[in-house]
């Protein structure tokens, strides 16, 4: 068996900086710490974090008066924000800053009263959050036969903005309905799809042609993840999405098969060397490095951890 492991893969820049942000966090506030949503969309990850005991919750009530909230990467809506004012909580905003792109892009819209077409799928954690921005002037978008029953009051006065996660395809599809339907339709300056979601799905259609059976690397509630085992199938390919080896039915492969395998943006990398490993030791895989695209992206933790890193010296410091 070969084994073609992609790259990129695995987490992207705004999965390491909310990662960072929590331990880090930890480590200045101790437990519990609380999160809105699961900080990723990865089950190990979010399990690893139960374990140092932070608090995963889907509503702030849930969190105690005074207590700290960490914002997940896939951001939160003004009403959050301000219910977290209410109960006095110390947050640390770890939203993905392509996700806050897209929130001030929908602000600005909104502010020139247009009609904002939001391309997305329907109660992900990004999507909510972004519909919270403007929830008036916003209507949500999934596909092409929902362009067709789009009602706006002005066809002068319309905008597309979309999710991060999509699939490339899919979202050119609909914007190109949009246009046809819509001709002065207005988008973003620069693509609101994140650069690590296109690498990773340029890197699956690029391989998958040569391999037999495609493994993707992620949770089944990773938007972006889902995405990639899409583009797989696609190609003519089985594609399989795990969140490990021990989800793996030797089955799925013959002895001399070639495999792919990539990661969603969410996944762990050792979840990855665990599925080479699991091939490895069954068929006696042989791995291949294919490199599609070098990534160097990184993003700075937030400023709510900065000040709260800085509070933390001068305690310390002090007399």
């Amino acid at each position: 068996m070969d084994v073609l492991l992609a790259n990129p893969r695995g987490f992207c820049a705004g999965v390491n900086m909310a990662i960072d942000t929590l331990d880090r966090a930890l480590e200045l506030c101790g437990a519990p710490i609380y999160v809105y949503h699961e900080i990723v969309h990865n089950k190990y990850v979010v399990g690893r974090f139960r374990g140092k005991g932070v608090v995963f919750v889907d509503d702030v009530d849930e969190v105690p008066h005074g207590a700290t909230l960490l914002y997940s990467a896939h951001g939160v809506s003004p009403k959050i924000r301000e219910v977290s004012r209410q109960r006095s909580l110390r947050t640390i905003d770890a939203t993905c800053p392509l996700v806050t792109k897209v929130h001030l892009e929908a602000i600005r819209f909104a502010k020139e009263n247009y009609t904002i077409v939001l391309i997305g799928h329907e109660g992900h954690d990004e999507v909510v959050g972004t519909l919270g921005e403007a929830p008036e002037s916003i209507v949500l978008v999934e596909n092409v036969d929902d362009v067709a029953k789009l009602e706006v009051a002005d066809e002068s006065k319309i905008a597309y903005l979309t999710q991060t996660t999509l699939s490339i395809d899919d979202a050119e599809r609909i914007i190109r309905a949009l246009r046809e339907r819509f001709p002065l339709i207005v988008g973003p300056s620069k693509d609101d799809i994140c650069y690590a979601t296109q690498n990773r799905q340029e890197a699956v259609k690029q391989i998958a042609p040569e391999a037999d059976v495609v493994l993707v690397l992620g949770s089944q509630n990773s938007s972006n993840s889902q995405r990639l085992r899409e583009i797989a199938e696609a190609e003519g390919k089985r594609a399989y999405l795990v969140d490990g080896a021990s989800e793996i039915e030797p089955s799925w492969f013959g002895a001399k098969d070639v495999v792919m395998i990539t990661a969603g943006a969410s996944a762990p990398e050792e979840k990855v060397q665990e599925c080479v490993d699991y091939l490895a030791e069954l068929f006696g895989a042989s791995v291949h490095n294919r490199v599609v695209r070098d990534e160097h992206v990184t993003f700075p933790l937030p400023k709510d951890l900065r000040i709260l890193s800085q509070d933390e010296v001068a305690a310390e410091s002090a007399p």
